[in-house]
């Protein structure tokens, strides 16, 4: 009776409109198929897990009518919410797993192709992850402010060689790493229809199977952002790194941020990729692009997931946490916020670290 007492429970709602209307009465009619039935523990527990289904579909339609309504408005504003909103208007998309934006910059092609040499799949692999895995990864670069210029035509040669970029419309710069994500996130969730979509630096290495395994396991949740949760310092003194400007919004000298998920690798669902696509221009963007991401969760019914696999240290941190059967989601040095001297050392960090070079295939999400 206690179970069924929860389930009743799961019904009911604060909610208000059609949406939360259709989630109670789909609810109830399953209820009440339960209460005719001999009430078995098995059939108690399936029930649950279709009322998680119907609260799933229900949560989706309504990100899928809420990025409807934001491109509407954007189209009537003649603003669009990214360069190409040609895929959204398309009658079916086909369903993804996850987008892997690495973030790069004009001066990092050596960084670019450390990654391709590692942990990113090439070729008819990188095809291949698309269709039977539903992975896209893409670096993830914008424009110079003179555009078109000789940075721009690199970068344009780079793409027509390896096919594996994603152009923004955005101006490249430290400083506009906030913007960048905004614009990331705005153009990812327009071109793939993904349960997730992630941002990685490009001096990270990365295990996939094991950030697809765990992604997997939060997949039935609406609003999540994954990460390794940290709070540190808020830096009020001009002239230090990571300086915030608005360092008098967040209480008395010395406090510290809101809890945020560190920036070399984080994931986010698609309901939250959805929201920040259709309130860009309104969203707040702060000195450091990982504060900022954080910022606009807060006041939202997000749940965190804070994974120390995300943030595991190079050799011999993670080649223990491998030995023991614990193999790591993303690899860096904290001291230098990516793996210190990448391209000399990812390889090193790869080899010792990374998963069985057939456990991507082998996975199943």
């Amino acid at each position: 009776m206690g179970s069924r007492r929860g389930s009743h429970e799961e019904c009911y709602s604060k909610e208000v409109g059609s949406f939360a209307m259709l989630r109670q009465l789909l609810c109830w009619n399953v209820l009440h198929k339960q209460r005719t039935s001999n009430g078995s523990l098995e059939e108690v527990s399936n029930t649950q897990h279709v009322i998680k289904m119907l609260n799933k579909t229900v949560s989706d339609l309504e990100t899928k009518l809420a990025a409807a309504r934001g491109v509407h408005e954007s189209l009537n504003n003649d603003n669009p919410v990214s360069g190409n909103l040609k895929t959204i208007n398309q009658p079916s998309r086909r369903k993804y797993f996850m987008v892997i934006g690495i973030n790069t910059a004009f001066s990092s092609r050596k960084r670019r192709d450390s990654v391709r040499m590692t942990w990113m799949p090439q070729g008819e692999n990188a095809k291949k992850l698309e269709e039977e895995k539903g992975i896209v990864i893409r670096f993830v670069i914008g424009h110079s402010s003179t555009s078109g210029g000789i940075l721009d035509k690199a970068i344009e040669a780079e793409e027509l060689m390896h096919r594996d970029f994603l152009r923004l419309d955005h101006v490249e710069g430290y400083m506009e790493l906030s913007a960048k994500t905004k614009t990331y996130f705005s153009t990812a969730v327009a071109l793939w229809d993904a349960d997730f979509y992630v941002k990685v630096d490009d001096d990270v290495h990365v295990n996939l199977a094991t950030l697809g395994m765990t992604l997997a396991r939060h997949r039935m949740k609406p609003r999540v952002y994954i990460g390794c949760m940290k709070s540190g310092p808020v830096l009020a003194r001009k002239g230090v790194r990571y300086h915030e400007p608005e360092y008098w919004k967040f209480g008395e000298v010395g406090n510290k941020y809101f809890r945020h998920a560190t920036g070399q690798l984080y994931a986010i669902s698609k309901d939250l990729a959805t929201y920040i696509s259709i309130n860009q221009h309104v969203l707040h963007k702060y000195a450091n692009e990982d504060v900022s991401l954080g910022s606009w969760f807060i006041g939202l019914d997000v749940e965190h997931v804070d994974d120390k696999r995300i943030c595991c240290g190079t050799p011999p941190d993670c080649e223990w946490k491998a030995q023991a059967g614990n193999i790591c989601v993303a690899t860096f040095d904290w001291r230098c916020s990516g793996i210190c001297r990448s391209v000399e050392r990812i390889m090193e960090v790869h080899q010792r670290c990374g998963e069985d070079k057939n456990a991507l295939w082998r996975a199943s999400f």
